[in-house]
């Protein structure tokens, strides 16, 4: 028997991010795999047309997860007027963190000068980190732990990058076929985002989480991995390999089943979603997804074309930006929805108001 996840005490107060200077456009990227694409007589722009990514951006070499976290979630607090004495909990949701110990979230912590008497840890779960903690956050504030939250992340993509190109050009066992399992990589850009979550007695906006549901299908845990855990920064060399196609139509398919039980969680129908913002991924995996929902596109607010897949950051990226640029009056009613590798699928609903 599932549970269900509904909320009565629970608002969003407000999403911030940051984006790196840098910029990495897919065009440059495919001109240093100039050796790869000679030598398998691969057309250029090949890789904006399969993903519609034109860029992606990058962090300063050095720059570790934690410091740009501290940023991203003072930049939160600043824009929102909130005490950070209020805030019961701190939790880091990124695929990237600064070290396997300690959690990423404490350094994050101190910075802030948060209540010693708050809960401060990490947690990974792909791309849907930052979103993972939400719920988290939500469920201790409907319990009565605290009355406030920051979930906070950021992800670096230059490491996998430089490390991606340069195996693309190096392997000469590679093929047509078997380089696909690479090209996922090079979507990848970076990006840092944060959500502070309240009850409704302190609240300043009414931006309330109603609920919502989530979905797993583990048995396609292997479509989408690194060999090993590459946590740390620059010294670190990841390898990621995806199964692109597979992991889209799967990924899509359970987020069908998780969308059903999100209206019955929600009470919603189709028609009384007015915007969602959702995990960017690819150009082809957007079109899938809403002709399966039965949604119309233009509900969404997509970033990719010029910050590609930033992992757990996408999310609330976009829905910052989003928000930020007038794309959601008042009293809209907003729909989450990510799908990460593993495979599992979440959607909450958001009444919102200001």
């Amino acid at each position: 028997m599932s549970y269900r996840m509904r909320y009565s005490n629970v608002c969003i107060e407000a999403f911030a991010y940051c984006l790196p200077e840098e910029i990495v456009t897919t065009e440059s990227l495919e001109k240093r795999c100039e050796p790869l694409y000679r030598r398998l007589n691969l057309p250029e722009g090949r890789l904006e047309a399969l993903t519609g990514i034109k860029e992606r951006r990058i962090w300063k070499a050095g720059k570790t997860p934690g410091q740009q976290s501290i940023l991203t979630a003072q930049k939160l607090l600043e824009q929102t007027g909130f005490e950070p004495k209020k805030i019961g909990a701190l939790i880091h949701g990124s695929v990237c963190r600064d070290y396997l110990e300690p959690a990423t979230a404490c350094s994050v912590h101190r910075a802030l000068n948060l209540l010693p008497t708050g809960f401060v840890y990490d947690i990974s779960n792909a791309c849907l980190g930052i979103v993972s903690g939400m719920i988290q956050i939500a469920d201790m504030i409907e319990l009565g732990r605290i009355e406030a939250g920051i979930v906070v992340g950021t992800e670096s993509s230059r490491s996998l990058m430089e490390t991606t190109i340069q195996y693309l050009n190096a392997d000469l066992s590679l093929t047509r076929k078997s380089v696909k399992s690479a090209f996922a990589s090079l979507t990848i850009g970076s990006g840092s985002a944060a959500v502070l979550l309240t009850h409704r007695n302190v609240s300043r906006t009414g931006n309330r989480l109603l609920g919502g549901a989530v979905h797993a299908e583990t048995q396609f845990c292997d479509l989408c991995k690194s060999e090993t855990d590459q946590s740390g920064g620059d010294a670190m060399r990841p390898l990621m390999e995806t199964d692109s196609e597979t992991l889209m139509k799967e990924g899509v398919a359970a987020g069908a089943r998780c969308f059903e039980r999100f209206l019955a969680e929600t009470g919603w129908t189709h028609n009384d979603i007015d915007k969602t913002f959702c995990h960017q991924v690819g150009r082809a995996h957007e079109k899938l997804l809403f002709e399966t929902l039965n949604l119309p596109p233009e509900l969404n607010f997509s970033t990719l074309e010029y910050l590609g897949n930033t992992g757990s950051t996408a999310l609330p990226t976009a829905a910052a930006i989003g928000i930020e640029s007038g794309f959601v009056p008042s009293g809209s009613r907003v729909a989450l929805f990510g799908i990460g590798s593993g495979i599992n699928v979440v959607a909450l609903g958001i009444e919102w108001i200001s």
